[in-house]
């Protein structure tokens, strides 16, 4: 662990190369020498914006067209690291449960939080972060992401990296862009390029065991499709076939084998949508890793007169871009893939076989906004649109929104009604809500999240400190 004396040795280096640059041409002057001083008078209109961290001057030798206040870099360290659980009966106010989902939360020498999550697990991600704290996190400067991320990915992938290993460092890296536009005064969205659209569009995903305002699927589903319409919500995603499968049937399933009788059954909803809506609705399915190739192949020839728009996770996901470039290239059906998908390492595979014709990974699992950044730029050279997963908590919803704002290749994003409208608002105060079928991103610094004080005060978020100096 690091002590106090060692946080001081790294700030006290930092100016020292501070000192020794000004006594040669800094970077302003060299911008100026080369005709380009207006452009860094423009950088330097973002330090302005910022006023959360670090000093301010103006500085002379730019043209007086283009001068700003720029601020001073000064040291910014990681000094403590701590993981956040809650207890496992919470009140949401409509019904009862667990969270789901487990926080990381990065102090800094400044006195700057970031806030990270991931999930499905709780013991073996903060077992992790518990691990890696001290190595990996302290005394680092926050902002330098790509370094800690590399880091952490390369201790973790040669021990096999994935699992809650990649979940965590996927909270981390959230956390850290949290710090970096708070240190900044910019919101996440800008650290990722800024807009490309001024609101994200929605589709909402329909559990099969899951009620929505008291409806299900099947019995329901004609007034479950004029509810998400009447809201201006214009895609569902839902799952008819999972029923019938070896996961919810176990031995009296026929393993992952699909017979006619139930293929006609799960294909019953979306005669039902179809009759309901026309062609208003559109269709999303997932199978959750469910098929075998035979089966996906039968079940994706059976939909097709149903305009169904993509199809997720139709077959045990791991390492099978070769079984997915098949239903590629001959399915009409939008072949989505994956959440469990993690880095642009692994996604690099399914882009050379074409085994893939959306892009949906999970925030909290690829390996972090920054991560999924660099995933959808890659998938965006083979025209491949992302449609990102976000069936986690709270602070994967905003992150996914701040993401998919600056994407380029963005097509629609997940959200569940139930999740938004009572299970995250016991979390955050200020939760981005879609309206009419679109949701905005914060423009608060970093996430632009504001978390609850209640969860502390009354012991339903568990704080645990893994490191600090």
């Amino acid at each position: 662990m690091f002590s106090y004396f060692s946080a001081n040795i790294i700030i006290n280096h930092y100016k020292m190369e501070q000192q020794k640059n000004k006594s040669s041409l800094n970077r302003r002057s060299l911008l100026k020498s080369l005709g380009l001083g207006a452009a860094w008078g423009t950088l330097g209109m973002l330090g302005a914006e910022s006023k959360a961290f670090g000093q301010r001057h103006t500085d002379d030798r730019l043209p007086s067209e283009s001068r700003a206040t720029i601020p001073d870099t000064e040291a910014l360290i990681i000094t403590k690291v701590e993981g956040i659980r809650f207890k496992d009966n919470l009140n949401f106010g409509v019904r009862s449960g667990r969270a789901g989902f487990c926080w990381v939360r990065i102090t800094t020498n400044a006195g700057i939080i970031g806030m990270g999550e991931t999930y499905p697990g709780i013991n073996g991600e903060l077992g992790n972060l518990r691990d890696i704290s001290s190595r990996f996190l302290m005394g680092k400067d926050p902002r330098d992401i790509d370094m800690i991320w590399r880091n952490i990915y390369q201790y973790q992938s040669m021990r096999n990296a994935g699992g809650s290993d990649m979940r965590m460092l996927s909270a981390i890296d959230m956390a850290l862009l949290d710090i970096l536009g708070k240190s900044s005064g910019l919101p996440l969205y800008r650290l990722l390029g800024g807009k490309t659209r001024s609101r994200v569009k929605v589709y909402n995903t329909v559990m099969g065991g899951e009620s929505l305002e008291g409806m299900r699927m099947g019995q329901d589903t004609e007034n479950i499709v004029k509810f998400l319409l009447d809201r201006g919500i214009t895609g569902m995603k839902i799952y008819p076939f999972n029923e019938f499968s070896f996961m919810e049937k176990g031995a009296d399933a026929g393993g992952q084998f699909i017979s006619s009788e139930d293929l006609d059954k799960g294909v019953s909803w979306l005669k039902q949508i179809r009759e309901t809506a026309g062609n208003k609705m559109e269709i999303l399915i997932d199978a959750g890793g469910r098929w075998n190739l035979p089966s996906s192949q039968r079940i994706l020839k059976a939909i097709e007169p149903y305009n169904v728009i993509h199809f997720e996770d139709i077959q045990i996901p791991s390492n099978a871009q070769q079984a997915y470039a098949v239903l590629a290239a001959e399915s009409s059906i939008p072949i989505a893939h994956s959440e469990t998908m993690a880095t642009r390492y692994e996604l690099k595979d399914f882009l050379q076989e074409r085994a893939l014709d959306i892009l949906s990974y999970d925030l909290c699992w690829c390996g972090g906004p920054s991560e999924g950044k660099k995933m959808s730029d890659m998938a965006d050279a083979y025209n491949i649109p992302t449609s990102p997963h976000t069936a986690g908590g709270p602070l994967l919803w905003v992150s996914s929104i701040h993401v998919c704002t600056a994407l380029a290749n963005f097509l629609y994003t997940e959200s569940h009604y139930n999740s938004y409208t009572q299970r995250y608002p016991y979390f955050l105060n200020n939760l981005p809500v879609p309206v009419g079928g679109y949701v905005t991103a914060p423009e608060a610094p970093g996430l632009g999240v504001e978390i609850r004080p209640e969860l502390f005060k009354s012991g339903d978020a568990i704080v645990e400190t893994m490191a600090k100096i």
